[in-house]
């Protein structure tokens, strides 16, 4: 590098060094009560080749072993069991990772048959629900942990299809660290009843053998959700404002906060390292009124602590004037801010 060029990129780099800084400082400043009043976002989990293993030996030594296709001998009630599905879709996008439920059933009834149990509710279970959730690429995203009550009528608030499940959300790992909130389940023509096999079942060809297929709906209020704090022209990193516009099809670079775990990662409280460079570890997407625009890079800015640069290309097209920009990591969307195009 030149001296010329090496003390051009210094310029920039101080240039949009300080811009950042004064942006989250306003940003520190004006919303210090963001994350108490976070909203919720809903994520709609797909699952196929869902499977509930019974216990229905106490034979530990036949436990997994049978290679084909069993049936459970199931008890009257109380019974336990051990569920395990596989993650396709989140939010209609192509993801993987698994579902588990470890499930101890009551048949809850206000007009029991004999061996149900008489109650004031209906339900059918006492449950934990896991979901660890990957890309489509197999890169870890995080996991979130409910547990409540299985089948009946869904609680009131839950999303309109949501038909049953009682289950509270009570954390979180990775990009839904500390998150809260609920779980039901919705009824599609897709869904599948999950297959009851015995605790003798080999669950290692559970995708051989097949099984259920269900669609949960997690109204997940995170702890924190992604914020944009400057938008700049990429090629000199200067603001964009109405008197400075972007255009159509032009590179944009956004300052934002909270976009969660980079790989690498960093420990807590510590800021990014300069290399190599911090990627964010979930999927991140930027839309332009509504519309998805490029994400070329997202990752933490050197130096700083939860700071990060996203760089985008802007749709073509789109119409002079103001437009609303709006950033998601994990499926979690930010507030929309309005940026001035020409």
């Amino acid at each position: 590098m030149t001296g010329k060029l090496r003390r051009r990129s210094t310029r920039l780099l101080l240039h949009w060094r300080t811009a950042l800084a004064t942006a989250l400082c306003a940003l520190a400043c004006s919303q210090l009560g963001l994350a108490q009043g976070t909203p919720p976002t809903i994520l709609r989990i797909d699952t196929e080749n869902q499977v509930q293993y019974f216990e229905d030996t106490f034979d530990l030594s036949r436990f997994v072993t049978d290679q084909g296709v069993t049936r459970a001998n199931r008890p009257r009630n109380f019974e336990q069991y051990v569920a395990i599905g596989d993650i396709v879709a989140v939010n209609g996008q192509p993801a993987k990772g698994t579902f588990t439920n470890t499930s101890r059933t009551t048949n809850q009834r206000t007009a029991p048959n004999p061996g149900q149990a008489i109650s004031d509710t209906v339900r059918n279970s006492v449950n934990t629900f896991t979901f660890e959730i990957l890309q489509s690429d197999g890169t870890p995203i995080g996991t979130i942990i409910a547990s409540g009550l299985g089948v009946g009528s869904a609680p009131p608030g839950a999303p309109l299809d949501v038909s049953q499940h009682n289950m509270a959300i009570v954390g979180g790992t990775g990009a839904f660290l500390g998150a809260r909130g609920q779980v039901g389940a919705a009824v599609t023509p897709q869904t599948i009843a999950a297959r009851q096999a015995s605790i003798t079942e080999d669950p290692a060809n559970r995708r051989n053998n097949g099984g259920g297929r269900a669609r949960f709906v997690l109204y997940v209020i995170p702890s924190s959700r992604p914020e944009i704090v400057a938008t700049t022209h990429a090629h000199d990193f200067s603001l964009v404002t109405e008197s400075n516009p972007a255009r159509s099809g032009e590179i944009l670079t956004l300052w934002a906060t909270d976009l969660g775990p980079t790989r690498p990662g960093v420990n807590p409280g510590q800021p990014f390292p300069a290399s190599p460079l911090p990627v964010v570890n979930s999927p991140v997407e930027v839309s332009v009124n509504g519309a998805p625009a490029e994400v070329l890079y997202a990752g933490g800015y050197p130096g700083s602590i939860n700071g990060y640069q996203i760089n985008l290309r802007l749709p073509a097209g789109i119409t002079p004037g103001l437009a609303s920009l709006q950033v998601s990591v994990a499926w979690i969307a930010g507030a929309e801010v309005k940026i001035a195009i020409q």
